[in-house]
């Protein structure tokens, strides 16, 4: 039976922002690799800061018996490291993923300079060691967060086009959500045990909401990050860091953004063509119905004027209030930025995405007018550093 892999992509992200331990989702996703695509075996290395490297972290399938965890670790000067941190597989091949028996033959192309054979070369040689067939890079950002390899399908046929976008989809998901439990982890190690169900059950919320609109799987996370960065460097340049409370509300009015949403129908939510104008109010009503479910939950009182006001415009032309200007609370304007920019650059059920150096050019065009020109110009010097 053909396996639906937009529909299992779907489903794992879904299920990858309920999991807040980094193993414990590196785990989940090395299994569904075995599993679903029928592969020997895959491990999955990841950046360790105290190692200076990339260790073994999950080992599954046939060769896993073989592979001890913990003790392989490739350094981050390795020739494999820096083949993915220059991005040598995109420059060669076209796509985040690097194939054996595509390398192989690649090596025999006379066009390929001599200093990119030796690499490749070596390259091959510890795919080889570990009786690889793909190696898929996983970057949050620009940073290679950690690296996928996958061994032969069981049945020994090769891997088809479907299957690798499936494993390059899948994997730069996990790579978001994986610093986002890292994120969560080094949190929750500060927090008393009360803190810490809150926390969790922010994140079953926010995971509702994902169930509720299936075209906007890993939304939340990325707003998220995006939100935290770009709030990180304001506090920066203006010398005045924000408090950790301010950075915690922040995190949480983000991945609860739209939680109002639960409140709107699917059909509505995921609709093909124009909006009517009632539907177009139902979805205008989701930021007050947000406030009236996380109201009741005092620890929240501080995220909720994220999730009321991040649809106010700098000019006083959106809702629920129409406030303008800095009558917008800071922490709606940033949410409002890292929404609207991962709604262009994400398919929707009426558009396709926009191109990221497109719908970052919009985002500059609306500086002023729909959003706080602050917000957007720390916004713009980020996207130009490489970190959004």
């Amino acid at each position: 039976m053909a396996i639906d892999y937009k529909k299992e992509l779907e489903s794992a992200a879904r299920n990858m922002i309920l999991v807040h331990d980094p193993d414990s989702l590196i785990k989940m996703i090395v299994r569904m690799m075995v599993q679903k695509a029928k592969i020997s075996h895959a491990s999955f290395f990841l950046y360790n800061k105290e190692k200076q490297g990339y260790l073994l972290t999950v080992s599954k399938g046939s060769l896993a018996k073989k592979v001890p965890l913990d003790l392989i670790c490739i350094d981050k000067d390795d020739v494999l490291i820096r083949f993915f941190k220059e991005h040598q597989s995109i420059l060669i091949f076209g796509r985040d993923a690097l194939l054996y028996e595509q390398a192989r033959l690649a090596l025999k192309n006379e066009k390929l300079k001599k200093e990119t054979a030796q690499q490749l070369g070596q390259v091959l040689y510890q795919m080889q060691l570990l009786e690889t067939d793909v190696c898929i890079p996983s970057y949050f950002r620009d940073q290679l967060l950690g690296l996928l390899f996958l061994g032969r399908k069981n049945n020994n046929r090769k891997f088809i086009d479907e299957e690798l976008d499936f494993f390059i989809a899948l994997n730069s998901n996990a790579a978001m959500a994986i610093r986002n439990a890292q994120l969560f982890k080094e949190l929750e190690s500060e927090l008393d045990h009360k803190h810490q169900l809150f926390v969790r059950t922010t994140i079953a919320l926010a995971a509702a909401i994902e169930a509720k609109d299936h075209y906007t799987h890993g939304h939340t996370t990325r707003v998220t990050n995006i939100s935290i960065e770009i709030a990180k460097r304001i506090g920066h340049k203006s010398k005045n860091n924000f408090d950790e409370k301010f950075l915690e509300n922040l995190h949480i009015a983000s991945l609860l953004h739209d939680i109002g949403k639960i409140g709107v129908p699917e059909h509505i939510l995921n609709k093909r063509s124009a909006l009517t104008v009632g539907e177009r109010n139902r979805i205008q009503d989701h930021p007050m119905i947000g406030v009236g479910i996380l109201k009741p939950i005092k620890e929240l009182e501080g995220s909720i004027l994220g999730v009321k006001y991040h649809h106010e415009r700098f000019d006083g032309q959106g809702y629920p209030e129409g406030l303008k200007g800095e009558q917008i609370p800071l922490v709606a304007s940033i949410i409002s930025v890292a929404d609207s920019f991962d709604a262009m650059s994400t398919d929707r059920p009426y558009r396709l995405a926009l191109d990221k150096k497109d719908a970052i050019n919009e985002i500059s065009s609306l500086r002023g007018r729909q959003f706080c020109p602050r917000v957007t110009d720390t916004f713009l010097e980020l996207c130009k550093e490489g970190k959004i």
